[in-house]
């Protein structure tokens, strides 16, 4: 691969500023602020793949497959299907908007979506509980039905109502990987894992099948960057800094962090599932795998923290 080459992992979340901008044109916009900010680090010489999540753009999938099922008569789309289509349009307002970027910097860059799938173990201890939620509330009796007749595993969710839930196994391989490196080698940025990837599970004849699950972003990012031999794995989220005590009157900002502190700071406590934790989890994976070098940091402030001004910065020792 090219000197200097990263993965930056975009949140899905990042690209709904609030629940007043939720539509496609708000995503648009959202991101098209983080696309400067990866352009200027294009201009400083780094070789670019990106990841993104996708979880609230498949919850709107899901949403309205529903409410069409239930209104209309028509069919219900797969999840494994929801993040096909995710991919796709994330991927659309990305390489759009990293195009027109480009062309206002005089960058000769081209980027391209990659739609990929993320192979994971059918015998992975997550299809045996699943714990991700998905889809819309439920009351009881709805949700027994969809169990009953679809195989639904359901849950009881904090009082609010019943969801439908599903696995989050670990990513073993990245189907389409020759192609992202050819693309890579050739100094295209390339949107490839969205939402984790399409996970899909091989069967006795080595044939590929999607499955219902959700493949945690960071992770399937993580495995990006070993795989194509990044030197930085970046993941851009909604704070500066990683914090310790994070929304406590002594919260305290982490600007660098080695591997065995961030597994005290784990034991310890200090990183919520489901927000933080993943993303220290994989950073930690990454770093043992490859001994380069990992940035945590909000979309704003990329520029700066690859200047080493600012956000948390991740090594080994």
């Amino acid at each position: 691969m090219a000197d200097r080459v990263a993965v930056v992992a975009i949140g899905g979340n990042s690209l709904i500023k609030d629940k007043d901008h939720l539509t496609v044109q708000d995503q648009y916009e959202a991101a098209k602020e983080t696309c400067q900010h990866i352009a200027e680090m294009i201009e400083q010489g780094w070789n670019v793949a990106i990841g993104h999540g996708n979880g609230p753009q498949v919850g709107f999938i899901l949403r309205r497959s529903e409410i069409a099922a239930k209104e209309a008569g028509m069919h219900e789309v797969p999840l494994d299907a929801c993040g096909a289509d995710t991919q796709g349009a994330i991927g659309y307002a990305l390489q759009q908007n990293l195009r027109n970027e480009f062309k206002r910097r005089g960058i000769k860059k081209t980027a391209a979506t990659v739609i990929t799938e993320v192979e994971v173990d059918q015998d992975d201890p997550a299809f045996i509980n699943p714990s991700k939620p998905i889809g819309s509330f439920m009351d009881e009796v709805q949700a027994q039905q969809r169990a009953k007749e679809d195989g639904w595993a359901v849950v009881e969710d904090a009082g609010r109502g019943w969801r439908r839930v599903v696995a989050s196994p670990f990513p073993e391989e990245i189907v389409e990987l020759p192609a992202i490196r050819t693309l890579i080698d050739s100094g295209v940025v390339t949107i490839t894992v969205g939402g984790g990837g399409i996970p899909v599970v091989q069967d006795d004849t080595g044939d590929l099948h999607g499955t219902a699950a959700v493949i945690d972003k960071d992770f399937a990012s993580a495995l990006l960057a070993q795989s194509i031999d990044a030197n930085l794995f970046l993941i851009s989220t909604a704070v500066e800094f990683v914090f310790t005590n994070f929304g406590e009157p002594d919260q305290k900002a982490i600007k660098k962090m080695t591997v065995s502190k961030a597994k005290e700071l784990i034991e310890e406590g200090h990183f919520a599932e489901g927000s933080m934790l993943p993303k220290i989890k994989a950073a930690i994976w990454f770093l043992e795998e490859t001994g380069g070098e990992v940035i945590i940091t909000n979309p704003d402030n990329i520029p700066a923290a690859l200047r080493g001004e600012t956000g948390t910065h991740m090594v080994v020792k």
